[in-house]
């Protein structure tokens, strides 16, 4: 709850500076009008093509890395005034537990490897509502537009159960059976190696949960209807209980992230 209500705090302040830029260079902008005798929104197609247009929706997606894994997104948007923006965003990213470290058995060569101790992976897919605000504008296509944004909606985690290759009955093995990995039964002396990523898909789990995200986005493409740029910021997952990801840890029902996205995409009347 405190994050919800740092990003509020920020959000109010984020508004404060805005007020202030659209002053500035509101002045700015009529003392330009009144001394060259012009209007500036009209230039012609010739010597700025595209400045005149207001593009109303966006469309963009990319990649995304964070602190404990990978995914990618996509979000369409439409324009609430001509520097604020709400948007609807699906995504989805794997999920690691901070302690998990890959290994392979020592013993046996071209093994895959494993991570002891895992007792589930994990994809989170989000689904949610947010609204970006443009701090700083483009010097006609150059440059590069600053916007913040932040997200709130549903955070639905995919619990898939583990299962490994396990040698029976010592080393050297005689025969190789797939189970589930039990961390009663499983030791790194007769763990062969991970089974097939598909193994266990139909026991897949959900837990739903909410989301938030904060964060900053720089758009630098250069062309007026095109979206191009990188993302910074924190992604934060919250689930009613906690994930078992882990055995012999400690699990929790939340995640917080940093996150660095790539995304590309164009603007539409």
């Amino acid at each position: 709850m405190c994050y919800i209500c740092m990003i509020r705090k920020m959000n109010v302040f984020f508004s404060k500076m805005l007020k202030r830029i659209v002053i500035f260079y509101s002045t700015l902008f009529l003392g330009v009008f009144y001394s060259n005798g012009q209007d500036l929104l009209s230039n012609s197609p010739s010597e700025n093509p595209g400045a005149e247009v207001l593009y109303r929706k966006e469309k963009h997606g990319g990649i995304l890395i964070h602190s404990n894994g990978w995914g990618g997104f996509y979000r369409t948007g439409n324009h609430i005034t001509g520097k604020t923006k709400r948007y609807f965003e699906i995504e989805a990213v794997s999920m690691r537990h901070p302690k998990e470290v890959k290994t392979v058995n020592p013993y046996y060569e071209n093994t895959k490897s494993y991570v002891y101790g895992k007792l589930n992976s994990l994809t989170v897919c989000r689904a949610g509502l947010g609204i970006q605000r443009k701090m700083y504008g483009k010097d006609g296509i150059k440059g590069i537009e600053v916007r913040y944004h932040h997200f709130l909606g549903a955070s639905f985690g995919m619990a898939k159960p583990v299962y490994l290759e396990i040698g029976y009955p010592t080393i050297p093995y005689q025969y190789i059976r797939t189970e589930r990995y039990d961390p009663a039964k499983h030791y790194t002396d007769n763990i062969y190696g991970r089974a097939p990523m598909l193994r266990g898909i139909e026991k897949l789990r959900p837990y739903p949960g909410l989301y938030t995200k904060f964060g900053f986005a720089f758009d630098y493409a250069g062309a007026f209807n095109a979206v191009k740029g990188i993302e910074v910021g924190t992604i934060l997952d919250i689930y009613p209980q906690a994930i078992p990801l882990m055995a012999n840890t400690k699990n929790n029902n939340y995640f917080l992230n940093f996150y660095l996205s790539i995304f590309i995409g164009n603007k539409e009347y």
